[in-house]
């Protein structure tokens, strides 16, 4: 029988593959969220955690999507918010003959559904409070909309409002409109922080000082190193505040993502049953 461990196997294989492609052109990438969290606390994967995210900024990202289609690997797959309808949220790296299925994309037939790494933008933002504030309620649109479009259940009255009330918007439009604006400052050197807002993430939490995103170093995790930051304690203290500590076993199971895995087992398989 499969457990998470396979799937976390399956992972990794991915993310030395992104990792080989990015230190051999030059590109610049950052463990963030859990993976950053379980490289330090774990020494790798957190236990029960069956993804893996990195930053990139989008410059970096661009120069990625390059050497990778150059790479014309036939193990992998670029997935795009840009190339994948109604899916709004970031890119991921899938390995075809793979399966993992997320319960709000079951029903997505013409999507890949192969064990993937996330690959978060990681965009600039001025120092200017008003206009941090306005790039973050902008992003949180944008992750509310890509939420309606799956079988995503809201958890109060309040995300039920909001849900009915983004039915009735130009919402492919004002989606557009504000992703121009997230990417509006990736240009600035100077007098910015970076953001990444488009998750549950609340302002603070999104919001982070440049210092934590320069020259990476090589950061343990599980059999290999990956690029992490030269601040990462201090990264993980101001996201997390006591990230030594353990969450609750409901917050654990909470942070599955699979409905259905399978390490073997092409996804279409079960697409088709």
């Amino acid at each position: 029988m499969q457990t998470v461990r396979d799937v976390q196997g399956k992972i990794l294989e991915t993310m030395k593959y992104i990792d080989k492609l990015c230190r051999d052109n030059g590109i610049v990438y950052y463990i963030m969220g859990g993976t950053a969290l379980g490289a330090v606390r774990h020494g790798g994967f957190i236990p029960w955690d069956d993804d893996l995210d990195i930053f990139m900024t989008p410059d970096q990202y661009k120069r990625f999507k390059e050497v990778f289609e150059q790479d014309n690997s036939e193990s992998f797959v670029l997935q795009e918010w840009k190339t994948t309808p109604d899916y709004l949220e970031y890119a991921k790296v899938r390995m075809n003959g793979t399966t993992f299925i997320e319960e709000h994309f079951k029903d997505r037939h013409e999507m890949h559904h192969g064990i993937y790494v996330d690959i978060m933008i990681l965009h600039k933002v001025p120092e200017n409070r008003f206009m941090q504030k306005l790039v973050y309620y902008e992003s949180k649109y944008v992750t509310l909309y890509a939420l309606s479009q799956r079988n995503w259940r809201p958890k109060t009255k309040v995300q039920s409002m909001v849900l009915k009330f983004l039915k009735v918007l130009p919402n492919k439009w004002l989606a557009k409109k504000c992703y121009k604006r997230i990417y509006k400052y990736d240009d600035r050197t100077d007098d910015f922080k970076y953001c990444y807002w488009i998750t549950p993430a609340k302002f603070r939490n999104g919001l982070f000082d440049k210092s934590f995103f320069e020259d990476p170093v090589d950061v343990d995790f599980e059999d290999t190193k990956l690029l992490g930051s030269q601040k990462i304690k201090e990264y993980l203290a101001y996201r997390y505040g006591d990230y030594m500590k353990l969450p609750s076993e409901a917050a654990q199971k909470a942070a599955v993502h699979a409905f259905i895995f399978d390490t073997e087992k092409d996804y279409k398989e079960y697409l088709e049953n």
